[in-house]
Protein backbone atom coordinates (compact mmCIF):
# COMPACT_ATOMS: atom_id res chain seq x y z
CA UNK A 1 0.00 0.00 0.00
CA UNK A 2 1.24 3.57 -0.86
CA UNK A 3 -0.22 6.61 1.06
CA UNK A 4 0.61 10.34 0.44
CA UNK A 5 -0.16 12.76 3.11
CA UNK A 6 0.59 15.94 3.50
CA UNK A 7 2.39 17.68 7.02
CA UNK A 8 1.84 21.68 7.26
CA UNK A 9 5.38 22.90 9.39
CA UNK A 10 4.56 26.36 11.07
CA UNK A 11 8.48 26.73 11.36
CA UNK A 12 12.10 25.04 11.31
CA UNK A 13 12.51 22.27 13.63
CA UNK A 14 11.31 18.58 14.25
CA UNK A 15 7.81 17.90 13.94
CA UNK A 16 6.36 14.58 15.46
CA UNK A 17 4.77 12.50 12.73
CA UNK A 18 4.96 9.22 14.36
CA UNK A 19 1.41 8.58 15.25
CA UNK A 20 0.61 9.41 11.71
CA UNK A 21 2.35 7.21 10.13
CA UNK A 22 1.80 4.45 12.55
CA UNK A 23 -1.93 4.98 11.57
CA UNK A 24 -1.36 4.45 8.37
CA UNK A 25 0.11 1.41 9.53
CA UNK A 26 -2.26 -0.03 11.40
CA UNK A 27 -4.96 0.76 8.92
CA UNK A 28 -3.43 -1.77 6.87
CA UNK A 29 -4.41 -4.41 9.36
CA UNK A 30 -0.84 -6.10 8.26
CA UNK A 31 0.78 -7.45 11.28
CA UNK A 32 4.55 -7.55 9.67
CA UNK A 33 6.23 -5.86 6.86
CA UNK A 34 8.00 -2.85 6.52
CA UNK A 35 6.78 0.61 5.95
CA UNK A 36 9.16 3.01 4.41
CA UNK A 37 8.34 6.91 4.69
CA UNK A 38 9.84 9.24 2.39
CA UNK A 39 9.61 13.14 2.11
CA UNK A 40 9.59 14.88 -1.76
CA UNK A 41 11.76 17.49 -1.07
CA UNK A 42 15.11 18.83 -0.61
CA UNK A 43 15.10 21.08 2.19
CA UNK A 44 13.57 18.90 4.84
CA UNK A 45 14.79 14.93 6.02
CA UNK A 46 13.53 12.59 8.12
CA UNK A 47 15.06 11.50 11.46
CA UNK A 48 14.21 8.94 14.09
CA UNK A 49 14.91 10.41 17.30
CA UNK A 50 14.09 10.20 21.01
CA UNK A 51 10.87 11.51 22.09
CA UNK A 52 10.89 11.60 25.92
CA UNK A 53 13.29 14.86 26.30
CA UNK A 54 12.07 17.54 23.99
CA UNK A 55 15.92 19.13 25.39
CA UNK A 56 17.43 16.59 22.58
CA UNK A 57 15.53 17.78 19.54
CA UNK A 58 16.51 20.81 20.47
CA UNK A 59 20.08 20.54 21.26
CA UNK A 60 20.18 18.46 17.74
CA UNK A 61 18.55 21.25 15.81
CA UNK A 62 20.85 23.80 17.97
CA UNK A 63 24.08 21.39 16.75
CA UNK A 64 23.05 21.31 12.85
CA UNK A 65 22.37 24.93 12.89
CA UNK A 66 25.97 25.76 13.96
CA UNK A 67 27.26 23.02 11.74
CA UNK A 68 25.55 23.94 8.74
CA UNK A 69 25.36 28.01 9.11
CA UNK A 70 23.50 30.55 6.96
CA UNK A 71 25.62 33.15 5.04
CA UNK A 72 28.64 31.39 4.27
CA UNK A 73 30.42 33.07 1.59
CA UNK A 74 30.98 29.77 -0.36
CA UNK A 75 27.39 29.76 -1.17
CA UNK A 76 25.91 30.60 -4.53
CA UNK A 77 22.10 29.44 -4.38
CA UNK A 78 21.46 32.51 -2.03
CA UNK A 79 18.15 33.69 -4.14
CA UNK A 80 15.68 31.73 -2.10
CA UNK A 81 16.69 33.23 1.00
CA UNK A 82 19.11 32.53 3.86
CA UNK A 83 18.06 29.84 4.51
CA UNK A 84 17.98 28.16 1.29
CA UNK A 85 20.81 26.67 0.80
CA UNK A 86 21.90 25.62 4.61
CA UNK A 87 18.66 23.65 4.43
CA UNK A 88 19.42 21.62 1.12
CA UNK A 89 22.90 20.65 3.16
CA UNK A 90 21.25 19.60 5.86
CA UNK A 91 18.86 17.12 4.05
CA UNK A 92 21.72 15.74 2.32
CA UNK A 93 23.45 15.12 5.34
CA UNK A 94 20.68 13.72 7.18
CA UNK A 95 17.73 11.42 5.17
CA UNK A 96 15.04 11.72 3.15
CA UNK A 97 13.67 8.22 3.20
CA UNK A 98 13.44 6.02 6.62
CA UNK A 99 12.34 2.30 6.31
CA UNK A 100 11.09 0.73 9.81
CA UNK A 101 9.66 -2.83 10.43
CA UNK A 102 6.31 -3.10 11.04
CA UNK A 103 5.47 -5.47 14.45
CA UNK A 104 2.04 -6.70 15.23
CA UNK A 105 0.70 -4.03 13.34
CA UNK A 106 2.71 -0.62 14.34
CA UNK A 107 6.09 0.81 13.88
CA UNK A 108 8.47 -1.19 15.88
CA UNK A 109 10.19 2.06 16.79
CA UNK A 110 12.11 1.53 20.46
CA UNK A 111 10.31 2.82 23.77
CA UNK A 112 11.87 6.34 23.28
CA UNK A 113 11.77 6.53 19.71
CA UNK A 114 9.66 9.21 17.70
CA UNK A 115 9.74 9.82 13.76
CA UNK A 116 10.39 13.00 12.81
CA UNK A 117 9.93 15.33 9.86
CA UNK A 118 12.90 17.73 10.26
CA UNK A 119 12.56 20.96 8.76
CA UNK A 120 15.20 22.68 7.75
CA UNK A 121 13.77 26.28 6.45
CA UNK A 122 12.16 28.82 8.82
CA UNK A 123 9.01 29.45 7.20
CA UNK A 124 5.86 27.78 6.91
CA UNK A 125 4.40 25.80 4.67
CA UNK A 126 3.77 22.18 3.46
CA UNK A 127 5.78 18.95 2.73
CA UNK A 128 4.21 15.93 1.16
CA UNK A 129 5.18 12.10 2.66
CA UNK A 130 5.25 9.33 1.22
CA UNK A 131 4.95 6.27 3.21
CA UNK A 132 4.61 2.61 1.68
CA UNK A 133 3.90 -0.61 3.83
CA UNK A 134 4.75 -4.01 2.53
Amino acid sequence: MIKQMTINVLSQGLHDITQRINAVVEDTKLNEGLCTVFVQHTSASLIIQENADPSARHDLENWLNRLVSEHDPLYTHTLEGADDMPAHIKSAITATSIAIPVMKNKLALGRWQGLYLWEHRKQSGQRNIIVHIA
